[in-house]
Parts: structure tokens; C-alpha cells; sequence
């Protein structure tokens, strides 16, 4: 088994090859997200082409995505004109192989659910922080999508109403205040050459700094038990570059088992386990299953042919010897 695994951002796309047991042949591309959907797709084709034959294509990818029809439902400006773009169609007329389109966070959850720290878990949810605040919502060991492939967007939980203003979309909203973008704002107001999570966390030293520090961490938590309270889920995992401080991750569950309703208690909060290969494995995966359905639905038809002729064989051979032919 040879499936090529393809992970959309924003910045840049990571590539591999997956073989039924681990990702091989890793390459990063810069995704040039402003040159629009045409592009990225002429982009995406041009990087498949390097890895030679492959059996199927897994593609994790931004945006709200139709993983029926295997479509962008809905992406905003970061990539323009992505929104209906028909990924599984194209890539399908070049390869001529199954293709598996998922959201990039929903393709993570599932990496981390088979081969990561959500294994043997099968309610869980998945929070990324960075630009934004990505979710995905895995039940009974599948993803939640929603009405319309929007589910788990917990970026836009009101956690500031005072906040809201109409022009502003997502304003008083959890990604305003919790996300990595949010937290260098708070940093930046305070230093401004502080423009990064890197450079934030070599000053933690410094009390003005560790206050804005700790004042994002609330505003995490506040989502936190947000969704806690409404899901009750054996695990949540955190996902995100600046995740990776060790201080994070422990006040996180510090404050969230503060402030958590006793009949809640037990939700085990914990760190991503794949990194950066999450979703590339998260989308071979489903690659994998779709791969499997194709081979299995080429079998059954080839057995209800055979099936088919032993039937007409087998009518001849008594027709025949009854004299009823």
C-alpha cells in the first residue's frame, strides 16, 4: 500500500507517503495561500507529481470541507476563491486513484485517535490554538461534522459578549482572546518586540510579561470547561506549536479543575502526540478506508459476475439433462 498524504495550511503544505504503518518521504512546500484556489490545486498537482505511483490521496486541508463530495464547503479570504472548490474531482481526473478531502483539525483528531495520544479513546475532542482556535468533535470513534461540515468550530464561543460588534465576525469570541494570535496582541501591547510565541516565552521571567501570560491561559480555560460542561468527554487534547510549554499545559488543568462543577470532574486534558504529522496521517488514514471500500465494491461486483455465470452454467446443465431447453 503506497498513499500520498497532502496537509493544507495557510503558510505551507506538508507532504509524505504513508505505507500502512508510517509516513515516509516528508517535504514542506510554501502554500502561497494569496495566489487563490486555482492555484493551490495546480500546486497540490504539481507536488503529487514528485512521488511517483501511488494507490490513493489524502488530503487534510483549512476550510469547512464536504467530505462527502469531497469539496471546500466554505473557506474565508485566506485562500481566495477556495470556497466550492471540488478538490476530489480534480485530483481524481490527474491520478486516476480514491481521494479522501478532510478538514485539517477533523484529519488531526483522527491521526491522533489511531496513532496518537487519543488512542483507545473514542469520545474526545481536539482544540488547536493558533492563528485561530480549530476544533473537531470525535464520537463513538467518527467525527462530528454538523449540518453544514461546520461542527467543532469552538473558536466562536461567546466568551465576551461586551465585546460583539456587527462588523467584526467572531468578536467576543473565544479565538479573540485565546488563540496564539490573541496571546502576542496582549504581549506585544505590553513589548513590542515580543511579536512571537518563541520570543514571548524567553521573557516569561519577567513579571509584566507572566501576568499577560496567565491572563491568556484564563481565557483558554474559560472555553475549556465551556465545552467540558456541554460535552463531558473522557479527553480533551491541545494541539498547537505553543502548547508544547510545559507551564501551559499544567496551569490549563490546574485552573480547569478549579473551575469545573464537581459532577464534571475526570476529563483528562492532554497534550497532541503527532506534532506536525497528524494530519497528514489523519488524512491517509481515511485514504486508507476509502481505498478499501473501493477495493471491496470491485470485488463484490466481480463475484456477483462469477455468481452469475455459475447461475446460467448450472440452469443449462439441468435444463439441458430435463430436456426442458
Amino acid at each position: 500500500m503506497r498513499i500520498a498524504a497532502l496537509d493544507i495550511g495557510g503558510t505551507s503544505i506538508k507532504s509524505g507517503i504513508w505505507d500502512g504503518c508510517q509516513a515516509s518521504e516528508l517535504k514542506e512546500w510554501d502554500t502561497n495561500a494569496s495566489r487563490g484556489g486555482e492555484y493551490l490545486m495546480e500546486r497540490v498537482k504539481e507536488i503529487l507529481h514528485t512521488y511517483g505511483a501511488f494507490d490513493a490521496i489524502g488530503i487534510s486541508t483549512a476550510g469547512q470541507v464536504d467530505s462527502e463530495k469531497g469539496k471546500i464547503h466554505y473557506a474565508n479570504d485566506n485562500i481566495p476563491n477556495y470556497t466550492g472548490m471540488e478538490i476530489r474531482a480534480v485530483l481524481e481526473k490527474e491520478f486516476r486513484v480514491p481521494v479522501a478531502v478532510e478538514n485539517d483539525v477533523n484529519a488531526a483528531a483522527l491521526g491522533e485517535l489511531y496513532f496518537g495520544a487519543a488512542k483507545g479513546s473514542k469520545n474526545f475532542l481536539c482544540l488547536t490554538y493558533g492563528t485561530g482556535v480549530g476544533g473537531a468533535i470525535v464520537l463513538n470513534g467518527s467525527i462530528y461534522t454538523g449540518n453544514t461540515f461546520s461542527g467543532a468550530s469552538f473558536g466562536g464561543i461567546v466568551v465576551h459578549p461586551e465585546s460583539i460588534r456587527k462588523d467584526e465576525e467572531f468578536s467576543g469570541c473565544y479565538e479573540k482572546y485565546a488563540s496564539t494570535t490573541a496571546l502576542v496582541k496582549r504581549v506585544k501591547a505590553v513589548d513590542a518586540s515580543l511579536d512571537n510565541g518563541r520570543k514571548i516565552f524567553e521573557a516569561f521571567e519577567r513579571p509584566e510579561i507572566r501576568a499577560e501570560i496567565d491572563g491568556w491561559i484564563d481565557e483558554i480555560v474559560y472555553g475549556l470547561i465551556t465545552l467540558i460542561h456541554i460535552f463531558n468527554p473522557s479527553d480533551i487534547l491541545l494541539g498547537g506549536g505553543i502548547l508544547a510549554q510545559k507551564y501551559i499545559i499544567e496551569e490549563v488543568r490546574r485552573r480547569v479543575d478549579v473551575g469545573i462543577s464537581e459532577g464534571f470532574r475526570g476529563t483528562r486534558i492532554r497534550q497532541t502526540g503527532l506534532g506536525n504529522q497528524a494530519g497528514l496521517l489523519g488524512a491517509a488514514w481515511l485514504a486508507r478506508e476509502l481505498l478499501e471500500k473501493e477495493e471491496n465494491k470491485n470485488s463484490c461486483f466481480i463475484c456477483h459476475i462469477a455468481a452469475g455465470k455459475r447461475l446460467f452454467f448450472l440452469e443449462q446443465f439441468f435444463c439441458n439433462g430435463l430436456g426442458c431447453c
